[in-house]
């Protein structure tokens, strides 16, 4: 039993798909009880955010959630330069965007803030056009942090599992 369970803790696949998994079903029951807000972005936050084990994973994960910061605050900006929404506005997002995280040094994670970015400017809005990119930044914030809790809460975890049968992390 304990060799199965050192297996266990030490396989990515293992651990990125217990995390996931668990993001998943927090978020889809979240989306299931309030369905008069536009949870799936906290849904697609959660699991963008969260990170396979390895000596990184925690940074990895922050460095997501920061550049999901970054992506929602463009878009937010770029929405009050220009609510009609047209091409230039939206390459200046990006590279903005792109620009923002090469400052912060997270570069590696850059796409994710694109995404962000094109979900808080180009998803049909569903809800009062002023409130929609709000809503979006917060959905997208509260899905980043639940899914920093699982990244960082399940790598406490595994450390003190790994620290019991003597495995190196």
């Amino acid at each position: 039993m304990d060799r199965f369970l050192q297996k266990i803790i030490t396989s990515q696949l293992i651990i990125y798909t217990a995390r996931c998994l668990i993001g998943f079903v927090i978020g889809y029951k979240l989306l299931l009880a309030f369905p008069e807000y536009e949870l799936f972005w906290l849904l697609l936050s959660i699991i963008l955010v969260i990170s396979p084990e390895g000596k990184d994973s925690r940074k990895l994960t922050i460095d997501r959630v920061r550049s999901n910061f970054i992506g929602s605050f463009v878009g937010l900006f770029c929405l009050m330069i220009d609510q009609n929404l047209n091409i230039g506005v939206l390459m200046f997002g990006i590279v903005a965007t792109s620009a923002i995280c090469y400052l912060f040094k997270i570069m590696n994670t850059a796409r994710v803030a694109v995404v962000a970015l094109l979900i808080i400017l180009l998803q049909p809005h569903l809800s009062d056009i002023e409130l929609t990119p709000f809503v979006r930044f917060a959905t997208v914030t509260a899905g980043c942090l639940i899914g920093l809790t699982i990244t960082v809460l399940s790598s406490m975890l595994i450390r003190k599992l790994k620290r019991k049968y003597g495995i190196a992390y």
